[in-house]
């Protein structure tokens, strides 16, 4: 597997919410009330660790690797370097846990009423050899077609493709993507949906599910519906 190396190697702890605001790759624009930035932090910095909404999804799933998973380490807007251009895969958190005497990447993804982005035929209509490059980088990690990924949203393959990428730098065997949707309606499951079938994988609210091995890493996927209060607060 072609592991691009992560130039990020200090980090500081995070003591409130606030702190995470300054992270943001647009502060003034993300950081309000009622959307995922601030919703995700507020959540997370109050739990100190999994979030009560996201251990109830993992101990009602039939994978026992995460019913009694402890996070290790946890980095707000943690960057992975991809090929094909000078932007990384910015992910809302990236988190180091162990189960079951294992360790599992996971890259979360905040939502509330913010869509997964541009498809890739949107973002691919541009054109550039570096984006082609990208492209054929994060199909040749992740297994798929090309020609048959054209509706799928952007955002969740390069996501997908960075739980799997730090698992192979942190030389752990399993891989998460986790949605974390604050949406009362699930806004943009169907993307979500759409883009797990790609494994083979049926995709739910509130569940947790495997869908494929890759060069010995065992990616999973989990959306998981965040509590209304965080969208007031």
């Amino acid at each position: 597997m072609d592991i691009q190396e992560n130039n990020r190697i200090f980090f500081s702890p995070i003591k409130s919410p606030e702190e995470w605001r300054q992270l943001l790759a647009k502060p003034d624009k993300h950081w309000r009330t009622g959307y995922s930035a601030k919703a995700l932090a507020d959540c997370w910095q109050e739990a100190d660790d999994f979030p009560q909404s996201v251990r109830k999804v993992f101990k009602d799933s039939d994978v026992k690797l995460f019913h009694d998973v402890k996070l290790l380490l946890a980095f707000p807007e943690y960057k992975v370097p991809l090929p094909g251009g000078r932007r990384p895969s910015q992910s809302d958190i990236f988190i180091l846990a162990k189960g079951s005497g294992q360790l599992i990447s996971i890259m979360v993804e905040g939502k509330v009423h913010e869509p997964f982005g541009e498809t890739i035929a949107e973002w691919r209509s541009e054109g550039g050899k570096g984006k082609e490059r990208r492209l054929d980088y994060l199909c040749k990690l992740l297994e798929l077609d090309k020609a048959r990924i054209s509706s799928i949203r952007y955002q969740l393959l390069h996501r997908t493709a960075s739980s799997v990428i730090e698992a192979g730098r942190f030389n752990t065997t399993n891989a998460l993507t986790l949605v974390h949707s604050f949406s009362e309606t699930n806004e943009w499951f169907d993307d979500y949906s759409q883009f797990l079938a790609l494994f083979g994988a049926k995709g739910e609210p509130d569940s947790l599910v495997f869908a494929r091995n890759f060069d010995g890493i065992n990616l999973y996927f989990a959306w998981v519906k965040g509590e209304r209060k965080y969208l007031e607060k």
